[in-house]
């Protein structure tokens, strides 16, 4: 789960609590540091990036789904090569306090199968 959109993090729900950590993008000197450093934004067209899993919940209150799913999507039209970039979307799940352990043991066995197919493919 990542804060990926650097320049609309204060839209979504308690997001504008964030400008005190990350500036306000509404501030100009703020925008000119965020937009440098947004996830997000800062994705190069036609460009082969590494295998990548993304990771959310969604029902995550805190940090909203829609950071990955963006993120995702974008990720996936820049790819210019083979390299997987996938989104792991977890149901019926919020930000990670109080996730029943089945569904923790899922999410580790999902992170590891995805590392060793990565690390063991061609």
């Amino acid at each position: 789960v990542g804060v990926m959109d650097m320049l609309r993090f204060n839209k979504f729900t308690i997001g504008w609590a964030w400008e005190s950590d990350y500036g306000s993008p509404e501030i100009e000197d703020d925008f000119k540091i965020l937009i440098k450093y947004s996830p997000y934004h800062n994705i190069k067209p036609k460009t082969c990036y590494p295998p990548t899993l993304i990771t959310t919940s969604a029902r995550d209150d805190r940090v909203v789904p829609s950071h990955s799913y963006k993120f995702a999507a974008r990720m996936q039209a820049a790819q210019s090569c083979q390299n997987p970039i996938l989104i792991r979307i977890e149901s019926r799940a919020g930000h990670g306090a109080g996730t029943p352990k089945d569904k923790v043991i899922n999410y580790i066995s999902d992170m590891y199968g995805f590392a060793l197919n990565t690390l063991t493919s061609n």
